[in-house]
């Protein structure tokens, strides 16, 4: 590992709520203290670390949907290129996702094959989701007992077989035992009977893909889904919402309490439909990117509170499953990585809008931190680990895939001129410098 430092100070530190000035001390990989700015105390200059003035100082993301895929498909992403990636994304704590991976984390056996393929191999600190699929009924309180930070399901096929859907009895029997134990459920919400009844993805045209996941496939099953949260009280969590039009059901369903939160992503935030040329593949995701009107009502949403959390659903795959020289959206695999791209991404389109920073760390850090029960972590807090980035918001640059660190480096983003450029990752106070692996797996709680 890099470095260490035993304070760090700046002219601007940023957290949910506003901005400071200030010295940060650090004893034993935590935060231990924050003083004045020029409160130096007995520490000696070589052991703090000063920023420059046009730098700030964030705390360390945590994006809690990630899709690292070791074992079993490693050849799409792996646990060192994904932590690497998300090192110089200024990520600290990732989430992996119970799927791609074969065996999936669904089994006791499944996540012991997920920690020891993750075993020296972390740039950055790592958590696990459990996975909700028939039959593993029995296995889901003994998961939670071991760590896992929640369950993820989906309601209709999830793309690769050893990880199939829950039926609505099923979802309904799931989510009512998972609140047995105060669990926590998250959803891929797409209602298949609507996709049924919707035009057929066509070729290399974009806009028939997009018609054939039509929004109401979301607000169908989102429909569903409350209803059940509704008769079980189970606490539940809706990944990559790309349709606004389900904002409504989410503003009532919040208005009466339901123990619900949302989150969406960069993509939807960013691209439009409009602008996704046909046949470019590395545009597809599922749920798919949608109109400009749908992008701005999403931001509506995050300003307004019904979507909590933005996170990237990074889900790799070779170029090979992109069909990038035939362009087929109907038979590429869906999923856009953007792990290391998010915070650019984000401040990028934020800034257009009159956002700041702090509303970045409130989105990206402290509440995925919080949905996944990871204490402090998205913070700067007294007692949080000294998990940081060295953020410098006016420099731009220019995408270029030859610097991404996936295993697969594909984006919709290459050419893209972005605001917000990560200089440093630190770790428990000790520089990221890509030479060591000092990630940690962690279990819900955060502790470590």
């Amino acid at each position: 590992m890099g470095s260490a430092v035993r304070a760090v100070r700046a002219r601007r530190i940023v957290s949910a709520d506003d901005e400071t000035s200030g010295l940060l001390r650090i004893r034993d990989g935590r935060v231990e203290s924050l003083h004045p700015f020029d409160d130096l105390g007995d520490l000696p200059p070589t052991e703090i670390l000063t920023l420059d003035d046009d730098h700030v100082l964030l705390p360390g993301l945590v994006d809690t949907h990630v899709h690292v895929n070791e074992p079993g498909r490693t050849e799409w992403e792996g646990f060192a290129t994904a932590t690497a990636a998300a090192a110089a994304g200024g990520v600290t704590t990732l989430v992996d996702m119970p799927l791609n991976s074969i065996p999936p984390t669904t089994t006791m056996a499944g996540l012991e094959a997920k920690r020891s393929a993750a075993q020296g191999q972390l740039q950055i600190d790592v958590a696990l989701w459990g996975g909700a699929v028939p039959g593993n009924l029995e296995e889901l309180e003994p998961l939670w007992r071991a760590g896992v930070v929640g369950f993820k399901c989906f309601l209709l096929p999830s793309g690769v077989d050893e990880f199939p859907p829950l039926s609505p009895s099923e979802l309904r029997e799931a989510m009512a035992r998972i609140k047995s134990f105060d669990g926590l459920l998250i959803a891929h919400a797409e209602d298949q009977s609507v996709l049924d009844t919707a035009p057929a993805p066509n070729g290399r045209s974009y806009r028939d893909f997009m018609n054939s996941r039509p929004p109401e496939a979301e607000s169908s099953a989102i429909a569903m889904l409350l209803d059940t949260v509704r008769a079980t009280g189970c606490r539940t969590h809706i990944v990559h919402l790309s349709a606004a039009g389900a904002l409504p059901a989410i503003t009532a369903a919040k208005s009466e309490g339901l123990p619900l939160s949302v989150e969406t992503c960069p993509h939807y935030l960013v691209l439009t439909a409009e602008t996704v040329p046909d046949g470019a593949t590395q545009f597809k995701c599922c749920p798919p990117i949608r109109d400009e009107a749908n992008r701005e009502r999403l931001w509506d949403g995050l300003r307004e509170g019904l979507i909590d959390c933005v996170v990237s659903d990074h889900s790799p795959c070779t170029p090979e499953l992109k069909l990038l020289d035939q362009g087929d959206f109907g038979a590429a695999w869906g999923g856009i990585s953007s792990l290391q791209s998010g915070l650019p991404l984000m401040w990028t389109a934020a800034s257009q809008r009159g956002l700041q920073l702090s509303d970045l760390v409130r989105w990206m850090a402290v509440r995925p931190a919080a949905l996944a029960g990871l204490g402090k972590r998205g913070t700067l807090d007294v007692g949080a680990p000294a998990d940081f980035s060295i953020f410098a918001p006016e420099e731009t640059f220019t995408v270029d895939p030859a610097g991404l660190r996936y295993r697969n480096p594909i984006t919709p983003y290459a050419a893209a001129t972005l605001r917000g450029v990560v200089k440093q990752t630190y770790l428990r106070g000790e520089l990221i410098d890509g030479t060591t692996t000092p990630g940690r797996l962690i279990e819900r709680g955060g502790s470590a």
